[in-house]
């Protein structure tokens, strides 16, 4: 294979397993002196992240950015990624899968918080007086990969080259070969209320054990649970995944303790079902109980670019449809066996369970 057909590699989607995570999503100015800043930054991002991260060679720094649908167009111009949308937003009343603003999101993982800070604190720099930031969580691991709410987190997450065809775009978006979506939400939880629950009472909420991490059986297990709702399967019956890399965060003196929810898909597709079936419910009322202690206060959908094409974007005129060549090739083909031996082998996620019921969006 020549370096030429060589599948554009994707961004850090895959990351292994960090004990620390920042999230930041930002917001551009609207002028042109930002919106180059902002392009020029882009081809940055990657040398501060191998930097930085050289000090550490085992903190396992990476840093994933993402684009919003309005940012896209006027920064980049077309093509576009051709399901990049704005969050849809799901629910009614106090119950709402809510959108909050957002252009850019910042995904920094490391083993060390000290790693995180430091690459944040450089990347933001560097985008003083063209962006600013509209929401930032320090997420931890919660002990044996516990989400705040007690029970493990993220134990059906796709790995390997199956995690490849899951979360990475193919020849379905030629050019946007190597690129993902990514969908973010921060939940905050009353605890007060969920530790006055009795044991018995939160597994049938979530669906799973909470000591073992066992799912319940079908004959037990309510049809409003979590993991009923955020499962789907396609029209074969077969499992439809997305990655989660959620972490635990909070202010225990502010009362504050929540989940900040991050999935990746190759397409928006599952992670908006899941969440209607969540805040609507399937059927309609048949809602996820777990949103009677727990709120979504923010939302965002972006789009990851390729890392080579993340580079590329640094050259980009929005005012010019540009051709992008890519090699053709499919989603189980980025990135090879030998690339994927770091993938995690589990991740966080609100406890949300793998996703089964939605058409296979190929």
């Amino acid at each position: 294979m020549t370096r030429s057909s060589v599948p554009p590699f994707p961004q850090a989607v895959f990351s292994p397993v960090t004990r620390n995570a920042i999230f930041i999503v930002a917001t551009i100015n609207d002028d042109a002196a930002s919106r180059a800043n902002v392009r020029a930054w882009c081809a940055d991002v990657a040398n501060l992240t191998r930097a930085i991260g050289k000090r550490v060679p085992s903190g396992n720094l990476t840093c994933v950015v993402g684009f919003g649908s309005h940012a896209w167009d006027a920064l980049f111009g077309a093509p576009r990624p051709a399901e990049l949308h704005p969050f849809r937003e799901f629910g009614a009343g106090g119950r709402v899968a809510m959108a909050t603003p957002g252009d850019l999101l910042l995904h920094i993982r490391a083993n060390h918080m000290d790693l995180c800070f430091e690459l944040a604190t450089e990347l933001m720099a560097r985008l003083e007086g063209a962006a600013t930031t509209v929401d930032e969580v320090h997420g931890f691991r919660n002990f044996d990969m516990r989400a705040m709410i007690g029970f493990v987190d993220g134990t059906e997450n796709p790995v390997g080259e199956e995690a490849v065809h899951f979360t990475v775009i193919g020849d379905t978006d030629p050019n946007f070969v190597g690129g993902s979506y990514v969908l973010v939400q921060k939940y905050l939880h009353d605890m007060r209320r969920w530790g006055a629950l009795s044991v018995e009472a939160q597994e049938h909420i979530i669906g799973r054990t909470k000591l073992r991490d066992i799912e319940l059986n079908d004959s037990v297990k309510p049809s409003w649970s979590h993991s009923s709702l955020t499962t789907l399967e396609d029209a074969n019956g077969d499992e439809i995944k997305i990655l989660r890399d959620n972490m635990p965060f909070g202010r225990p003196g502010f009362g504050e303790f929540g989940t900040y929810f991050i999935g990746y898909a190759r397409s928006p597709q599952p992670i908006e079902q899941m969440l209607e079936n969540m805040f609507v419910g399937r059927p309609a009322g048949n809602y996820d109980r777990l949103l009677d202690f727990s709120r979504a206060v923010t939302g965002g959908l972006f789009f990851v670019p390729s890392e080579p094409l993340l580079k590329a974007l640094a050259e980009r005129d929005p005012g010019i449809a540009h051709t992008i060549t890519v090699a053709s090739a499919s989603s189980r083909d980025i990135p090879d066996a030998q690339t994927t031996q770091n993938m995690p082998s589990g991740d966080g996620s609100l406890a949300i369970r793998s996703l089964k019921g939605a058409p296979r969006y190929e």
